[in-house]
């Protein structure tokens, strides 16, 4: 999705930005995550977004299996995404879209005034993710879409075919890396992927062992 913002490369980011912790929320480089906002908190990250001019919040999961604290430690990747449409919902909520920009590595946490948290991040780790369609020449194409085609049939799902067939593989592979129904850990597996390829590889692996799964025990999919 183009935006109005063109980031070229890390040095255009902020090193500081408010991070929205949110299990299983995947977001990455130029997919569109919808979000429903309606803590106060985060409401007041939204209008400061706004007001520091950059319109960016940091994506990123909380390691709620290794934390029992009230303030959950955070896994140590996110993706930064800009505010890319937002309306007000008349009863005090915000609707928005993030639009991914990069993903970021965690360096330290920071003491901040404002209700929501804020992190030190390090773009310079995800240099490929200001390319678009970065290395998807590499990326099992076929067997991708034999995986979501058995995914599919296995949940009785319908999807636009015409619409995959004229995705690239880039916007494809993070599309259905997005939708999947999988849990935090395979979510944060497939956000930490080194390339788009792997990512892909991933996405294809968990749903194999899904649908094996789904195929011994006759139950239902899990959902998110």
């Amino acid at each position: 999705m183009p935006i109005n913002a063109e980031y070229r490369g890390p040095g255009e980011l902020p090193e500081i930005i408010p991070v929205f912790p949110l299990p299983g929320a995947l977001l990455l480089p130029r997919g569109q995550m919808p979000l429903n906002i309606f803590e106060p908190r985060y409401l007041a990250m939204v209008d400061d977004a706004f007001r520091d001019g950059h319109r960016l919040i940091g994506m990123i999961q909380p390691d709620v299996t290794h934390s029992k604290q009230q303030k959950p430690v955070l896994f140590h990747v996110g993706c930064a995404g800009r505010i890319t449409q937002l309306a007000e919902s008349g009863d005090g909520r915000y609707i928005l879209e993030l639009t991914g920009i990069s993903r970021f590595r965690v360096v330290e946490e920071v003491a901040a005034l404002t209700p929501y948290r804020q992190c030190k991040v390090d773009f310079f780790a995800y240099l490929d993710d200001f390319t678009a369609r970065k290395g998807e020449e590499a990326v099992d194409r076929e067997a991708l879409l034999a995986v979501l085609t058995d995914f599919l049939k296995a949940n009785n799902l319908k999807v636009d075919w015409a619409g995959i067939e004229a995705a690239p593989n880039e916007a494809l592979v993070n599309a259905l890396a997005m939708m999947s129904p999988y849990g935090p850990a395979e979510k944060q597996a497939m956000l930490e992927a080194p390339d788009l390829k792997t990512r892909a590889e991933i996405l294809i692996a968990v749903t194999e062992m899904d649908l094996a799964k789904k195929r011994t025990s006759g139950g239902d999919p899990p959902l998110q």
